[in-house]
């Protein structure tokens, strides 16, 4: 009895130690120093864990090899008394006892515990922090000897000077970190929005022009020939303060007005026309944004890789990216989006695909050559469908409900079963 006693708790000592090691690498850096600034017991404790990294990896690497040398000993003595191996030779007999010993020991003091601490890492720490803590106590003066040994190797004999211990942050850490608060919010309002801008900006630099751009078929435009009462009449119809300017068609922009301009009694839109900048769909828009604001711009009309204008991007596009939409009085309405039954939804063609898929649980399929629903069907057909044309797709039926000469406008999506 006292021998398996002794095996289980080497066992569990392994694991723990083995596991702990996992954990420390795998937890987000900045949790910990969240951590830490808590008040209590526990904060001062991660507090001294965490001050030498490599000392608490040392402690927890000494601990292992212990409970692993204790646990050799007495199982191998266990097998030789229970399975009668006295009667085999001296080579089977350590081949049996290596064989049993190391699956037990791999399964469950090795893979069991790291994949386990290494999911749930942050909380790991938090709870095993006392016991670490007196085994780090234990192996305190063991683990100061073996760093300084490996210190000596690596300075006079290698020739190298160890890491220090890191204490600056990666934007991956950053990343993590925030992820992991949004995920634990039960719902939306639970989001703290200052964690959410964090969030946003870390991905800012990661977005594209044509991903926030507004699209051509809904760019405000005139034509330079035309009146200046009508560019008047187009100013109070859209409340936009600048209307594109154009020459023959949308592919060959020349500027834009300003609504202030019509104040100076022009009597022609050429005399008003400001430059734009032209921007490619690929570039990012933190480097938009950069070109904007030493340009003293407020707009820039993005193109394709042909020249053609794909949309238009706004300074207001740029910001809404990290503190969400900012609503004013000539905002339109929200883009249809309605659940009509267990398997079928109404959607604008403009949705997003992948907007789609997250908050309805869907699979449509996702791919770089589109963003949008409609896209999504364009892409499939290689045409503009017709009004009640239905689209199979995978799982899915689609029917066309509402669609213009250039463009669809709302679909039925219905999956199968």
């Amino acid at each position: 009895m006292a021998l398996i006693t002794v095996i289980i708790v080497s066992i569990v000592l392994s694991a723990f130690f083995s596991g702990m090691e996992m954990a420390f690498v795998s937890a987000n850096r900045l949790q910990i120093e969240i951590d830490k600034k808590k008040e209590g017991y526990i904060a001062r404790i991660l507090g001294k864990l965490t001050k030498r990294s490599s000392k608490f990896i040392t402690t927890m690497l000494v601990g292992n090899n212990i409970a692993l040398v204790v646990y050799s000993l007495y199982m191998g003595e266990y097998l030789v008394k229970y399975l009668d191996l006295n009667n085999y030779n001296l080579y089977t007999t350590l081949l049996i006892q290596t064989g049993i010993s190391s699956l037990i020991i791999l399964f469950t003091a090795e893979f069991l515990p790291k994949v386990f601490f290494r999911i749930y890492a942050d909380e790991v720490l938090r709870v095993f922090a006392i016991p670490a803590y007196i085994f780090y106590l234990i192996f305190n003066y063991f683990s100061d000897l073996i760093s300084a040994i490996s210190d000596f190797i690596l300075r006079f004999i290698f020739k190298s000077t160890p890491n220090e211990d890191l204490k600056e942050f990666s934007k991956e850490e950053l990343g993590n970190y925030i992820s992991q608060q949004l995920e634990n919010a039960k719902d939306e309002e639970e989001v703290d929005s200052e964690i959410q801008i964090f969030q946003n900006a870390l991905e800012f630099n990661t977005i594209k022009a044509r991903e926030v751009m507004i699209p051509r078929t809904e760019i405000n435009a005139i034509e330079i020939n035309d009146s200046v009462e009508n560019l008047k009449e187009l100013f109070i119809k859209t409340g936009n303060s600048k209307i594109i300017v154009f020459k023959n068609n949308l592919d060959d922009v020349l500027g834009y007005a300003h609504v202030f301009d019509m104040f100076n009694n022009s009597t022609s839109i050429s005399k008003i026309v400001k430059p734009i900048e032209m921007i490619p769909e690929s570039m990012r828009i933190n480097y938009v944004l950069n070109i904007l604001i030493k340009k003293r711009k407020s707009i820039a009309i993005v193109i394709d890789e042909y020249g053609g204008t794909s949309g238009l991007l706004t300074l207001e596009d740029i910001v809404e990216v990290l503190f969400g939409d900012i609503e004013d009085e000539h905002d339109k309405i929200e883009l249809l989006e309605q659940q009509l039954s267990d398997n079928k939804f109404e959607f604008s063609a403009r949705l997003e695909v992948y907007y789609i898929n997250d908050t309805y649980n869907l699979d449509l399929p996702e791919d770089e050559s589109y963003e949008t629903l409609g896209g999504l069907l364009m892409n499939y057909t290689e045409t503009i469908p017709e009004l009640g044309e239905i689209i199979p797709i995978e799982n899915y039926k689609f029917t066309i409900l509402k669609v213009s000469s250039n463009k669809i406008e709302s679909v039925l999506v219905e999956v199968l079963a």
